[in-house]
């Protein structure tokens, strides 16, 4: 079902007129744009970041690994799905792995900022793009999964877009999300992407559940690594004008793939039932309903 913008009325039909109040959304750049009063910017991220980022991502060891954790919790979890909305999908690189990973499921993408969007559609096919806040979700019941990858740090109201999400999630679908872990990780590079928190796992379940939801499977990822990852974060600690956030993502061949690999040995260990304790990056599965 639809929110309508203006008077709240839920409505389904063709369009996103509201047949009660006749509100509709407006477009930037073609896309529907549900907060455009914040397409532009906002404190939360930094949308010129999006040309930097988006020709690195398809090589790096650590997008590629993440990708393919989603896609197998996907087929894990929600085999079944017939279509998915995923919040805040920047320059559309998860988008673009599921949909091809899962052609027959019907693809939404939602992005606060427009520069993101543009970037995501020059990615995908069929996906359904628009701009949108993720905690005003213009949905009641829509989605069979809603995921948010690497998303809600970067967002201070986190307790309520899960709230947002369990709204526009139907019984029985659910949630997939990844977010950066540990609080002793920070540095720079956090400061840099603006986040409001690294998380732990207990403090995000207590928050998952508080909207609603039954986790299904925690686990902590780029665990193996982490002791690189340690090494690399606590030299960042003291600010330095030089620092280059893409550093990480500029890796060579050679040590791109070793690491691309200790990172396939660890999904499979997840694959086998593990959950790994610590990790730079936490996964949360989660279902509406019992």
């Amino acid at each position: 079902m639809k929110l309508c913008i203006g008077c709240g009325e839920r409505f389904d039909t063709p369009g996103w007129e509201c047949p009660f109040c006749k509100a509709t959304p407006t477009r930037i750049a073609g896309f529907l744009a549900f907060a455009p009063e914040l397409a532009e910017a906002s404190d939360g991220f930094d949308p010129s970041f999006f040309q930097e980022l988006a020709p690195l991502e398809e090589n790096n060891f650590w997008f590629r690994a993440r990708n393919e954790l989603i896609i197998w919790a996907l087929r894990k979890y929600f085999p079944a799905i017939d279509n998915m909305l995923e919040v805040g999908c920047g320059t559309g690189f998860v988008l673009s792995g599921i949909e091809q990973s899962f052609p027959d499921v019907e693809l939404c993408g939602c992005e606060i900022y427009s520069e993101g969007i543009r970037y995501a559609a020059e990615r995908t096919g069929d996906c359904t793009l628009f701009q949108m806040d993720a905690r005003r979700m213009p949905f009641a019941e829509e989605f069979d999964v809603i995921g948010a990858f690497d998303v809600l740090e970067h967002i201070d109201e986190d307790e309520l877009v899960l709230s947002q999400m369990y709204q526009a999630i139907r019984n029985n679908g659910g949630i997939i999300l990844t977010v950066p872990q540990h609080a002793f990780l920070w540095s720079q590079a956090d400061e840099h992407a603006r986040h409001a928190r690294r998380y732990n796992a207990k403090d995000l379940i207590r928050k998952v559940q508080a909207a609603g939801f039954t986790v299904l499977r925690r686990t902590s990822f780029v665990s193996l690594l982490l002791p690189l990852m340690m090494i690399s974060r606590w030299r960042q600690r003291v600010p330095v004008d030089e620092y280059d956030p893409l550093a990480d993502l500029r890796l060579g061949g050679h040590i791109n793939t070793v690491l691309k690999k200790i990172l396939d040995l660890e999904r499979g260990l997840i694959r086998a039932g593990v959950s790994l304790p610590l990790g730079g990056s936490l996964l949360i599965v989660a279902r509406k309903g019992k």
